[in-house]
């Protein structure tokens, strides 16, 4: 089809034979003629030379997390040669890459490659790619599509943490600042619960599945010191601005990273119907991939939430709360499932004052408190060496 020049073309070669026709001027004729047929003779030229191409992309690294750069390499193989070519691929919402190849034989491999800025987080489309090629011109074109699409999950930003609480391990007469890493669950039969996305399928129990219609799944018993629960509290209400909010869900991956890399076994929640059981890299990816597009919410019943959890969560290992400014709500969500973990963590991006984060520091719990701009890391190793102080004076 014509280009915007070649439809610039076709209107001056239509005006051209009225103006002939007032003034007779030849050459206005000829100029009309040569116009017309330039645009005609282009258009068939890139009908006839419409581009088939095939499209192989690959983003490194895997794991991107906010801020960090990504490289795309794409590369195209075309079934008939093709003189000149633009290609176009597009990182939706994040920006567009252009190429321009002056000649590509048959069957001839050709890559380009071009370099994302991955901000904010998130689940970004790349493609599809698209093929222009024009006449020598530029008055036609005719545009390809190759249908290679592909994700792109870009993580929130993390900081490295250091340290672990002080609590009990296996042995309840013994302190532990580290997860026990022997696989968690054992050939003993401990319990039976509702499926979580990334739990291994393996362990589905399918009588009590079939009789309940749901899946439901063989909890085996796991040591004490390898269980952990990450709670983010994504209600609007808790969070003084939206840079709060996403030090928030940094400050939040940071502690699912951390707790992974040591040896735990975290499942992680962070508002929706379901929770993410982080047993494996695939069951990370999983919860990673739930922080990078989780957003505030207006109305979310905290503590009917963590009720539910609280029956399905065993005794001992490590709970990891993440909020803004602790409300009434949070407090009694957090004290709920105080019994059921041998050691509390409270993460905040409230001031340090508040009243109800001073008095959960009061009550044993072990508080982070980090403000937008502030590093997670310092406050919380901080807090850790805290509470290595306390668990061994106790």
């Amino acid at each position: 089809m014509p280009t915007t020049k070649g439809w610039a073309a076709l209107g001056i070669g239509m005006a051209l034979p009225i103006l002939w026709l007032a003034f007779g001027e030849h050459v206005m004729l000829a100029v009309a003629t040569f116009l017309v047929l330039a645009v005609g003779i282009g258009v068939v030229s890139v009908r006839s030379a419409r581009p088939n191409v095939g499209i192989q992309r690959t983003v490194t690294p895997l794991q991107v997390h906010d801020g960090d750069r990504a490289i795309v390499v794409v590369g195209l193989v075309a079934g008939k040669p093709i003189h000149s070519a633009t290609i176009v691929d597009e990182v939706h919402g994040l920006g567009t890459a252009r190429f321009v190849a002056s000649r590509i034989q048959a069957n001839q491999r050709v890559e380009a490659r071009y370099e994302v800025l991955c901000h904010p987080r998130g689940v970004y489309r790349i493609g599809p790619a698209t093929v222009i090629v024009e006449d020598p011109f530029g008055l036609a074109q005719s545009v390809g599509s190759a249908k290679s699409v592909d994700r792109l999950v870009v993580f929130p930003a993390v900081e490295d943490l250091n340290g672990l609480p002080g609590g009990r391990g296996l042995d309840p007469s013994a302190d532990t600042t580290r997860a026990s890493f022997t696989q968690a669950g054992g050939e003993d039969f401990y319990n039976l619960r509702e499926y979580q996305l990334g739990d291994d399928l393996r362990r589905v129990h399918w009588p009590s599945s079939a009789k309940r219609d749901e899946l439901m799944i063989r909890q085996l018993e796991a040591h004490w010191q390898s269980r952990a629960l990450v709670l983010f509290d994504a209600r609007a209400s808790v969070y003084a601005s939206e840079n709060a909010f996403e030090h928030a869900v940094s400050g939040a991956a940071s502690a699912v990273r951390h707790l992974f890399r040591s040896g735990y076994r975290p499942t992680v929640w962070v508002g929706g119907a379901s929770s993410v059981g982080v047993g494996s890299h695939d069951g990370y990816r999983r919860a990673m991939e739930e922080l990078a597009v989780v957003s505030s919410r207006e109305s979310i019943d905290l503590l009917r939430v963590v009720s539910q959890r609280k029956r399905g969560e065993g005794i001992g290992g490590v709970l990891v709360m993440m909020t803004g400014t602790p409300d009434d709500g949070a407090v009694q969500a957090f004290r709920t499932l105080d019994h059921n973990f041998d050691r509390k963590i409270i993460m905040s991006v409230g001031p340090d004052d508040a009243s109800s984060l001073i008095g959960l520091a009061r009550g044993g719990m072990i508080t982070v408190g980090a403000r937008p701009g502030e590093p997670w890391s310092a406050a919380w190793q901080s807090a850790m060496e805290r509470s290595w102080s306390t668990a061994t004076a106790g």
